[in-house]
């Protein structure tokens, strides 16, 4: 499929683009994008604890069942941080196997679960192991929905290694990149100090996906791929 890098949408804002910047212009400074898909769960907590100890912004794709409707309190946290809350399905059900009707059902009910808690819908989404399609576009489209990939991933499902984990994100982070992490996993949370203090050593700032792309806004139904 075709995507869009968030720095390509950056460049390319208009004169009039209002996107929201984030503590600095990313035009101008050297800016990556944490994101964490899955939660909220239980070590969410202590990971928001970590991300406002070090004055970081992050981006959160969350599932809905039993996650979202589990941790509602931890939902309303992300929001009041600052943190961009997205969507990442209802059920982590691979959307390009499913019907249109299907997909938006994966995608809506966790749009109405989030903006029952934080009073507003996402605006961004990732699908379910990066599989999407140009009917999966039309339905994000449909619901204002942009979409997410990323750059560097530390496939954390697969170990609980905290070091690997810090050493796998180092390793790929690149200027205008979107990290994908996952705070569900056991080695995840702990490895975030680590990823953050040696990035920020490296010169990075980082920023929430919308502010990695200002000041163009994320467009219903794009996919944005570092």
């Amino acid at each position: 499929m075709e995507t869009t890098a968030p720095g390509s949408a950056r460049a390319g804002a208009a004169a009039d683009a209002k996107g929201a910047f984030g503590q600095v212009d990313c035009r101008k400074a050297k800016c990556i994008a944490l994101t964490f898909d899955a939660g909220p769960a239980k070590d969410t907590p202590r990971l928001l604890d970590v991300l406002k100890e070090k004055k970081v912004p992050a981006t959160f794709f969350l599932l809905g069942e039993n996650h979202v409707l589990k941790h509602p309190e931890t939902v309303r946290r992300i929001a009041a941080e600052g943190h961009e809350v997205a969507n990442h399905t209802w059920s982590h059900q691979i959307l390009t196997e499913k019907k249109p009707a299907e997909i938006r059902a994966e995608l809506e009910r966790t749009q109405l679960a989030i903006e029952e808690i934080t009073g507003k819908r996402p605006r961004l989404m990732r699908p379910p192991q990066g599989r999407t399609d140009d009917t999966v576009s039309g339905v994000c489209e449909e619901l204002g929905l942009s979409q997410v990939l990323w750059s560097a991933t530390a496939k954390d499902y697969s170990t609980n290694d905290s070091a690997l984990i810090r050493k796998r994100i180092l390793d790929q982070a690149g200027k205008d990149g979107v990290i994908l992490l996952h705070d569900i996993y056991k080695g995840t949370v702990p490895a975030v100090p680590g990823i953050i203090d040696t990035l920020k050593e490296r010169g990075y700032t980082f920023v929430t996906v919308p502010q990695l792309m200002a000041p163009a806004e994320p467009v219903p139904g794009t996919v944005y791929r570092p």
